[in-house]
């Protein structure tokens, strides 16, 4: 009996959080009067804007998760072997973004690094790339150490640090040839919700003024019938299939791992 409620409940929080995105397909399907057609996808897809804020985008998630992997994967590392007292600090600081709005953090940003400032910043677009990727990590920085958290947690690392000292390996290499592939999984993970946050992201980008996806989806929104239910669409897709990436790498890895006799 109460595998049968167990379902019910199932049941309906799936149509919750189905049945919207199932309408939103089906009104994306019919710019063509009368017909069920792609015409909104094809016009989406064709559109230069698109290609070029989606193409940003994608430009921008890579160096965020590159960049996060850099100051993530020592820091956590560091903190499990040298200084564990300091992951309760470290824990309470890497949540802030998700109790400090992302508007706070980009008025931070504009106050600080305006062109009348020491670090003018904003006056390039090199240099507002930049704070658009710092605002990014900091956007991911929960998921990601998290991420690489848990990971170090399913591995001896003061075994494994000592062990290549004893051959003679500096800290670099530690963290490139020994802890990084024991935690590549873990930080796929948190690389693949970095990629979806960056993606869907609007504050920073469109108070920036960078030609980022986010802001794409809003400006057609705010134009267009069809097309931003093909956005919607679209964008859900790239998230789950995020999501399913970081499923499918896990599964792979538990399966090909070696058992411990």
């Amino acid at each position: 009996m109460s595998r049968f409620w167990s379902w019910v409940a199932f049941s309906l929080g799936a149509l919750y959080f189905l049945l919207p995105l199932l309408g939103t397909l089906e009104f994306s399907l019919k710019m063509r009067r009368g017909e069920y057609s792609l015409d909104a996808y094809r016009a989406v897809l064709n559109d230069p804007q698109f290609q070029q804020t989606f193409g940003f985008s994608v430009v921008m998630a890579l160096f965020t998760i590159a960049f996060g992997m850099l100051l993530v994967v020592p820091t956590a590392y560091w903190v499990r072997l040298r200084m564990p007292k300091l992951r309760p600090f470290i824990e309470f600081v890497t949540l802030m973004p998700l109790v400090i709005p992302p508007i706070v953090i980009v008025f931070g940003y504009i106050r600080i690094y305006n062109t009348s400032s020491f670090l003018p910043m904003t006056g390039s677009a090199l240099g507002t790339n930049l704070l658009l990727m710092f605002g990014y990590t900091t956007l991911s920085l929960p998921y990601m150490y998290r991420a690489v958290d848990t990971g170090l947690r399913t591995i001896d690392v003061a075994t494994l640090t000592e062990a290549a000292q004893s051959l003679g390996a500096g800290w670099v290499t530690i963290l490139a040839r020994v802890i990084m592939p024991n935690v590549l999984i873990a930080v796929l993970s948190g690389a693949f919700v970095t990629f979806a946050i960056v993606i869907g992201e609007f504050v920073l980008a469109a108070l920036l003024n960078r030609p980022a996806f986010g802001p794409y989806l809003q400006l057609i929104g705010a134009n267009k019938a069809y097309e931003p239910a093909a956005l919607a669409v679209i964008s859900f897709a790239i998230t789950w299939g995020c999501m399913g990436l970081i499923q499918l790498v896990t599964r792979f890895t538990k399966h090909n791992r070696p058992a411990v006799k």
